[in-house]
């Protein structure tokens, strides 16, 4: 659709600068940005300011005027390979399965594979980096969101859910070698991110609906236990450098600090955002930072105190953030197809660039060997792809 908006509206130049999909136009009910999994109710009650229905109303037709130089295509976008400024295609890669979402990936460093999670398709997608081809696909992950590799142990694992906000999900844990599934361990309602503390040799995973963290023994596949949150869980990370764990509470604006240990919370830090979601902690410079999807914001959070260090934009409903340390580069891909690139400068963070790279390129993997970066995109032309990026700044 966003193709559309370049090629019908060609001569309308101010719609170049917002390269997003025309529903962001759309006003939206105050309490309701950003959110996923509500519904808006409209009902026939006399608004309380009458004054504020002809704005409204005439928004709306703006909004008509619009589409209809659209053309009203409501077919899946393309996005283009022609480079962006700043960015370049390496390459584009056909992936198999249907044109359904994807969500997170992991990439082995030692061998170069990179795990996909399709969570439309219900399968793990294997894929060569070094050879540029897909090597594996691995059914049987019915709504599959986060997946992680650990090289140590040789084993991939994903968090696999029902759409049921009363029936528990699963751990799968994986066979990197051969592909097999050596075991499905039981967490809490929509499992979501997960990840590895070293130390404990522990698996922690974020129960969204759960609000819950489980906590797996990666040794025996044995699950050791639960730790009970506040609200909804977002995703988990851990500090590598004190082995501290950290999950986003999505419901009460929150970021907490869990004792892998002891099992339980020693800290809660209050953030300025809503709904913060998606999580990268910065482990030498003490800091974590937050992508919230309610209002579109990139926090930078001191770890010690709590401080704000930095409240940035980024795309509409921000989900997965990666981060190229040696080029100090940090990259947050969202919902709305938009990727945002920040300068790391010691512990300050600034935004480098904004564009949008594809519908619903909501993940990104930066490899911090190549510097290339990993963008799945559901539906281009009627097929998945993955798309192979370089980002080369402004």
């Amino acid at each position: 659709m966003v193709d559309a908006i370049v090629e019908r509206c060609d001569s309308w130049g101010p719609f170049r600068m917002e390269m997003r999909p025309a529903v962001a136009l759309l006003p939206i009910p105050k309490g309701m940005e950003g959110r996923k999994d509500e519904k808006m109710n409209f009902t026939d009650e006399p608004l309380e300011d009458s004054k504020n229905v002809m704005p409204f109303l005439l928004k709306v037709l703006l909004f008509l005027v619009f589409f209809d130089c659209l053309g009203a295509s409501f077919q899946p976008a393309r996005a283009s390979e022609v480079p962006i400024d700043g960015w370049s295609t390496v390459d584009t890669i056909a992936l198999p399965g249907r044109p359904t979402r994807f969500d997170y990936q992991s990439l082995d460093p030692r061998t170069g594979r990179l795990y996909l999670a399709h969570l439309g398709d219900g399968r793990l997608v294997v894929f060569d980096t070094r050879k540029r081809r897909v090597v594996g696909e691995l059914p049987g992950f019915p709504h599959v969101h986060g997946v992680i590799v650990v090289p140590s142990l040789a084993r991939v694992y994903a968090t696999v859910s029902s759409l049921s906000r009363h029936e528990i999900g699963h751990l799968a844990v994986v066979d990197a070698g051969s592909g097999k599934t050596l075991a499905d361990l039981p967490t809490g309602i929509h499992p979501d991110g997960l990840a590895y503390e070293m130390a404990t040799n522990r698996i922690f995973v974020s129960n969204e609906w759960g609000r819950s963290l489980s906590v797996i023994d990666a040794r025996t596949n044995r699950v050791l236990g639960t730790i009970p949150l506040s609200g909804e869980a977002g995703n988990v990370r851990v500090d590598p450098e004190t082995h501290q764990v950290y999950v986003t509470v999505q419901t009460q604006n929150l970021l907490v600090r869990i004792d892998p240990f002891a099992f339980r919370i020693v800290k809660r830090f209050r953030l300025p955002c809503r709904h913060p979601h998606g999580l990268r902690i910065d482990g030498p410079n003490r800091l974590a930072y937050v992508a919230c999807e309610g209002d579109a914001r990139l926090l930078s959070v001191d770890l010690g105190s709590g401080r704000i260090l930095a409240n940035l934009p980024t795309g509409m409903d921000p989900d997965v953030l990666s981060v190229d340390r040696r080029r100090g580069l940090l990259f947050v891909a969202s919902e709305s197809g938009i990727v945002s690139v920040y300068r790391l400068r010691g512990r300050g963070l600034v935004l480098a660039s904004q564009d949008f790279l594809g519908f619903r390129a909501h993940s990104i993997l930066a490899d911090p060997r190549t510097h290339l970066l990993y963008l799945p995109l559901e539906n281009v032309d009627g097929r998945p792809v993955l798309r192979i990026l370089s980002w080369k700044g402004r």
